[in-house]
């Protein structure tokens, strides 16, 4: 490690997302032969059970060891090391919600961890995604004063009151927040930084040791979180579509006017349920405002296959209410907080019927 090195071995072991830990990784020159070789097979078992914890636990390790104590990594190396091979790992699966389960569990592991430390190591963490944040004066109630803009990203994403920006403590553009609500913002913004890296690891042919082993996550994720689970239909039900989605869908197929909310919200859902960019494209070809190049950028900016690489979800229901996009709601709509949650109920549901489909085989 450099003298200008922020975080120990140690730090990078339980908290492998960190930017250190790439420069820590880059001298080595790994390759994905190497893990596949005896000498690293201990590397490459523990990326698997790294995985299979996280599709199982939702946690990559425990925190308590068998003794009832903090579980202390004894292989720093090793743990670093496994670290991105479990990404290449379940990369390889190709399943969307194998990389969103595992990227939470990474996310959910270090901010349980983040718990146990200072205000001054969580101050450190925060500051390797860039955010604008400053400690709070000796005598004040909060720990934190974090910019705005940096709390919106990371709190919209949570459903709890608390988190809306009028609930609170605002001042010359920062958020008031003890260190709890720091680690939980923290949370969205490590799982985000996960996503985007399973976004882009970029192999076009794995060996077959590697694709074994994904074929075997695979089989672990549809015992342990269910088939129905696993994916959505690959054809898109539109009898399962939500009172708001379909009113912007019908909306978007007769040329009429959509907000620019409701155009996101729109494409978001449409790209997350399996639709094709193209496809989706395709619907917005009629509009009067309609420019092919813009639209398919922004749709596949959107689905995640352009720009940063992040895939955007379809917004909540609360945010699709404050913008007036939430119409004829029914009775489903009283038991969910997310189109897509209505989607998977009714989907399950019309399965076993014979429901109107889209085709979405169209490929971009």
């Amino acid at each position: 490690m450099s003298l200008e090195s922020v975080f120990t071995k140690n730090d990078l072991a339980k908290y492998p997302f960190l930017k250190e830990t790439a420069q820590y990784l880059s001298p080595l020159d790994l390759q994905i032969e190497d893990f596949i070789n005896s000498g690293m097979s201990q590397i490459l078992d523990h990326a698997m059970e790294r995985a299979t914890s996280a599709i199982i636990n939702l946690a990559v390790r425990p925190l308590i060891n068998e003794q009832g104590t903090k579980y202390v990594i004894k292989d720093t190396q090793k743990e670093i090391l496994s670290f991105p091979v479990a990404l290449m790992l379940v990369s390889a699966t190709e399943n969307s919600l194998i990389k969103k389960r595992y990227a939470l569990a990474e996310a959910k592991q270090a901010s349980n961890e983040l718990s146990y430390e200072s205000k001054e190591f969580v101050f450190k963490v925060a500051l390797d995604f860039g955010w604008q944040i400053i400690f709070t004066s000796a005598d004040s109630a909060f720990d934190f004063a974090l910019y705005f803009n940096d709390f919106l990203q990371n709190a919209s994403r949570l459903h709890d009151a608390k988190w809306k920006l009028v609930n609170s403590k605002l001042s010359e553009g920062n958020v008031y927040l003890n260190k709890r609500d720091v680690v939980r913002l923290l949370q969205e913004e490590i799982k985000r930084r996960i996503e985007k890296r399973l976004a882009t690891v970029s192999v076009s042919k794995y060996p077959p040791e590697i694709s074994e082993l994904a074929d075997k996550l695979k089989t672990i994720a549809s015992e342990h979180i269910g088939q129905t689970e696993m994916e959505f239909p690959k054809v898109v039900i539109q009898e399962a579509f939500p009172p708001c989605i379909n009113m912007l869908y019908d909306a978007a197929s007769k040329n009429h006017h959509l907000p620019h909310m409701g155009r996101f919200a729109l494409t978001a859902f449409l790209v997350n349920i399996g639709m094709s960019s193209e496809s989706v494209t395709e619907l917005f070809k009629s509009f009067s405002d309609y420019n092919e190049r813009l639209t398919r950028y922004q749709v596949e900016h959107i689905a995640g296959t352009r720009g940063s690489g992040t895939k955007y979800t379809c917004p909540q229901c609360s945010i699709l209410q404050t913008h007036n996009v939430c119409k004829n709601r029914d009775d489903t709509c009283k038991r969910i907080y997310h189109p897509l949650k209505y989607y998977k109920i009714k989907s399950k549901m019309t399965q076993l019927n014979v429901p109107e489909k889209i085709d979405t085989t169209a490929k971009t």
